[in-house]
């Protein structure tokens, strides 16, 4: 499209968060004229307050098994050809300094304003405009490409990418927008649910766990023949932490977690063990040695165990070990998109190019990030996939 008007681009590109700018520059430095359009007064919100406002940018470690979809090789191509050794290049051709806190994990060592400022300025040097405040109204398809109507007048488009993200955390500005646009085009949209994710608990357990609020210590939760060995964190609402996190992704209504209070013990021969070399040792004072001791003392009491070991019978003790083992909890439900990191579902993936992220039906329309059917798990997969359909997108848009 000849960039004569001040109203025509090239592309258009609804959201300014992480994909969105990236697809942005992406697409600059091909010489394409870009504009990037949001209905919030700041970009990238969800970026600043990420990883405690550090902001977990990639996953070393990061592979197409980090990702949930109903589509699974869909993904594997973008990630494939933007990788987390590609994204840290860039990282450090901007000098910004960051650190590994956990394996593969890595996280700006100052802000999450540098890597924000880094993708403002790459947007700057690209040439790519960022608009923000703006609302779309409206969306139509045009033998040239797409007309959008705004609240601040008409623009056109050859090429649309809708980077719009999912439902999550409403407070920084999340809308269904791109799940509305794939309707109005007539793509298929797999139902949306929160993910990564606290949950809730029901009154009963949660009062006796209110002692706890507060409290974390490293479990193994499993649920659905997934699962994952990272903290639990009790709170004054629930359970959450990275585990809990984590499996809440694969978790439905009505399923039960199996939690791992020991995953490093082998808990029925410690017990047996104990109970000959120290028989007046009780459950809670082996628990102690292993968990945090407020936490010891009310697992203990709310399982009642009283007594030394010498007065457990073998069965009791092999109860007790199972107990603390696979410990199993039906929680009330999640938090939702409220807190919610992600949006599970969303656009059914089997209807988009592998390759372009454009629709295939409709080569010129694009959807990349969170408004897709590809959900990562914590540590830095999400923001991953963010850079990797927005260069794949911003690479033919």
């Amino acid at each position: 499209m000849a960039a004569g008007s001040a109203s025509e681009y090239d592309v258009i590109i609804i959201g300014a968060g992480a994909a969105g700018l990236m697809c942005a520059a992406t697409a600059g430095y091909r010489s394409r004229r870009v504009l990037v359009l949001d209905h919030a007064n700041k970009p990238g919100k969800k970026i600043l307050m990420s990883g405690g406002g550090r902001c977990n940018f990639t996953n070393l470690n990061s592979t197409p098994a980090n990702f949930l979809s109903n589509n699974p090789p869909y993904c594997i191509s973008a990630l494939k050809r933007y990788t987390p050794q590609d994204f840290l290049d860039l990282v450090d051709r901007h000098g910004i300094e960051y650190e590994e806190k956990a394996p593969g994990q890595l996280f700006c060592r100052d802000s999450a304003r540098d890597i924000l400022d880094m993708l403002l300025a790459e947007c700057d040097w690209a040439g790519a405009e960022v608009r923000l405040r703006t609302s779309v109204e409206n969306v139509d398809e045009t033998s040239s490409g797409y007309r959008l109507q705004t609240g601040s007048g008409g623009l056109s488009c050859e090429s649309l990418v809708i980077a719009s993200g999912g439902l999550s955390i409403p407070t920084m500005g999340a809308t269904g927008f791109g799940y509305n646009v794939a309707r109005q085009f007539g793509l298929e949209l797999l139902p949306t649910r929160a993910g990564l994710v606290p949950f809730t608990l029901h009154p009963e357990l949660k009062e006796q766990l209110a002692p706890l609020s507060g409290v974390s210590c490293p479990v193994d939760v499993q649920c659905h023949d997934q699962h994952f060995r990272e903290p639990m964190l009790v709170t004054h609402r629930g359970l959450s932490g990275p585990a809990m996190l984590q499996i809440s992704s694969y978790w439905e209504p009505g399923d039960s977690l199996a939690i791992n209070l020991l995953p490093a013990c082998h808990i029925a021969e410690d017990l047996f063990s104990l109970r000959k070399s120290r028989p007046q040792w009780t459950l809670g004072q082996y628990l102690a040695r292993h968990l945090p001791k407020r936490f010891a003392q009310a697992f203990t009491e709310l399982q009642g165990w009283r007594g030394p070991l010498q007065e457990y019978k073998n069965g009791d003790i092999e109860q007790a070990a199972h107990t603390l083992g696979q410990w199993s909890i039906k929680p009330a439900g999640t938090e939702g998109y409220r807190t919610a990191e992600v949006t599970l579902g969303g656009v059914d993936t089997r209807q988009l190019s592998s390759r372009t992220m454009a629709v295939l039906a409709r080569p010129n329309l694009y959807f990349i990030g969170e408004v897709v059917d590809v959900t990562g798990h914590l540590g830095g997969h999400n923001f991953q996939w963010a850079w990797a359909s927005a260069v794949a997108a911003g690479n033919d848009a």
